[in-house]
């Protein structure tokens, strides 16, 4: 190392590029990757040799690209970005246990910043002056020297030559168990920081451009309602709930051991206790339950490409509204009447661009009494979004305590974290017995319904993972097992056997269900509607299909 002197005669450390590079490397391989590494020594079972391997093995690769990209003019601004994004992407997955791929960054990118700002905490602060700042201010400080370019190529390939034969030698000494690794424990190489998350970031951008132009086509222009018109019946209200992050583990209608649902278990509800989520994030649950397409079929784009149950039932007359206390309908509600209940939002209920989900119910009596024809609205709640789990629920509905007052888990104990959610979801409980209320009040003139679904589940700590957006293949059960909940009012449940769909209730459910069961709840007909995914209409007393 030299020493220079710069400008105003401050005192600058001199090293050369490749130095740069290769600390730079282990830094962000040593300091950034603590969740690669964990789970590396657990799922290889702690044996030294093998670990040792894998970590000269992928140290060699982190420093042949580093030199290779160590280029006058850019190496500085380079690596300032990888040991900012490294360690933003840390404090995620070292703490929450969540893997950035494509769809969590799609999430990220598609909330509002009320919401962002619950996960950048005093903790999240700190760690980014430390792992990120300083780092970054201390490679700016220092005085790169970089050979003449002939020099600087002969030079570099001197390392990375080498770098990459001793990687090769070090996967392949060990090969039959690392790929037997790595198919067993998908998520290990997913924590690989930064080179996964940057490489899902450009991933999501190229898509995100690829989809910038795609238009709805249309779907179910066919749809009319298939019985007696208006004159000679009631008009049918159906409310879909679209909750988000509730998972049914932590229903008391399941079996929760907590008293979650007080309020609803004395409504003439039926719950489905074997429902199975689309996805684990909004950006992809959301828009894949209202779509056409089941699971194992949805896109994103293919969300895009096709106009969703929304669209249906308004080609069939009936009138749809969208009323959103969450980050958007992500396009689904894009062709009907859509608001966002947090703009201009109820005080008493709303701060920080943000509302607790009362706010659902305030205009809903008067909206209500204004229903004359079929209508079908959506309430988009934000339920239990985490990590803020205390800002949704009002203190009247602190029922289990100690809870978590902060975003910041590291301040809370378990037993904390878990109580503040399960207050979420007894906040929840009252929301959906107040609809169920309120739509009870108008049954002498309108033939009501509701049905409550949520988008996805929560992690609290199992397996050492909380929050959500765990890739789907890999996620656990409390992230994809969701609550499904359908009331009807007197006429509904007149036009249905009861046994047929008690029946129904412990039978596999999913999202692939809603699209089609509210298009039979409505008496909608059309060549889109799946007969075998529509719970009720199999139920109708008659015999209707």
């Amino acid at each position: 190392m030299r020493e220079t002197t710069g400008r105003g005669g401050l005192w600058r450390p001199e090293l050369g590029s490749i130095t740069v590079s290769i600390l730079t490397a282990l830094y962000l391989l040593a300091v950034t990757n603590g969740s690669f590494w964990t789970k590396g020594w657990l799922y290889l079972d702690g044996r030294l040799t093998t670990f040792a391997s894998i970590a000269i093995g992928v140290a060699s690769l982190y420093i042949a690209v580093c030199v290779a990209v160590s280029l006058k003019y850019v190496m500085k601004p380079l690596f300032v970005l990888l040991i900012l994004a490294s360690a933003a992407a840390a404090w995620f997955m070292d703490r929450y246990g969540v893997i950035i791929d494509t769809e969590m960054i799609r999430n990220a990118a598609e909330t509002n910043s009320a919401e962002a700002g619950h996960m950048i905490t005093p903790g999240f602060v700190l760690h980014m002056l430390a792992y990120g700042v300083l780092p970054s201010a201390l490679l700016v400080w220092v005085k790169i020297r970089h050979r003449p370019f002939l020099w600087k190529v002969r030079a570099n390939l001197t390392v990375i030559v080498p770098m990459i034969v001793i990687a090769v030698v070090a996967g392949f000494s060990h090969a039959r168990v690392y790929a037997a690794t790595v198919r067993n424990h998908r998520d290990w190489f997913q924590m690989l920081n930064p080179v996964v998350p940057l490489a899902n970031t450009v991933k999501f951008a190229a898509r995100q451009s690829a989809e910038r132009n795609v238009v709805a086509a249309p779907l179910g222009v066919d749809a009319r309602v298939g019985d007696a018109p208006l004159t000679e019946r009631k008009p049918r209200l159906m409310i879909v709930v679209a909750g988000e992050t509730a998972r049914a583990a932590n229903f008391s209608l399941g079996g929760y051991g907590r008293e979650t649902n007080p309020e609803l278990k004395t409504k003439d509800i039926r719950y489905f206790s074997d429902t199975t989520s689309c996805g684990t994030a909004t950006a992809v649950s959301l828009p894949c339950m209202f779509s056409v397409y089941p699971r194992t079929e949805y896109t994103h784009r293919k969300g895009l490409e096709t106009e969703t149950l929304l669209d249906v039932l308004s080609h069939a007359g009936i009138d749809v509204e969208w009323w959103d206390n969450n980050t958007g309908s992500k396009k689904i509600a894009a062709r009907v009447k859509e608001r966002s209940v947090i703009e201009g939002g109820n005080p008493q209920y709303c701060k920080g661009g943000e509302c607790q989900d009362q706010v659902l119910l305030d205009d809903l009596d008067a909206w209500i009494g204004s229903v004359k024809k079929d209508t079908v609205l959506v309430l988009h709640q934000i339920g239990s979004h985490g990590p803020a789990y205390s800002e949704r629920y009002p203190d009247a509905f602190r029922r289990f305590t100690p809870d978590c007052r902060s975003a910041e888990f590291s301040e809370c104990t378990l037993e904390e974290i878990v109580n503040a959610y399960d207050n979420t979801i007894v906040y929840t409980d009252h929301i959906l017995a107040g609809v169920i209320d309120r739509l009870t009040a108008q049954q002498d003139r309108l033939d009501v319904s509701m049905l409550y679904m949520s988008d996805h589940g929560e992690s609290l700590g199992e397996f050492g993972l909380y929050l959500h957006a765990a890739p789907y293949m890999i996620a656990p059960d409390v992230q994809t097992h969701v609550p499904f909940v359908l009331w009807l009012g007197k006429d509904a449940k007149a036009a249905y056997s009861g046994t047929c769909l008690d029946a129904e209730t412990t039978e596999p459910q999913s999202h692939d269900n809603l699209f089609h069961t509210v298009l039979g709840m409505m008496r909608v007909e059309t060549k889109v509607r799946d007969p075998a995914l529509d719970l009720v209409s199999r139920c109708r007393l008659g015999g209707v299909s």
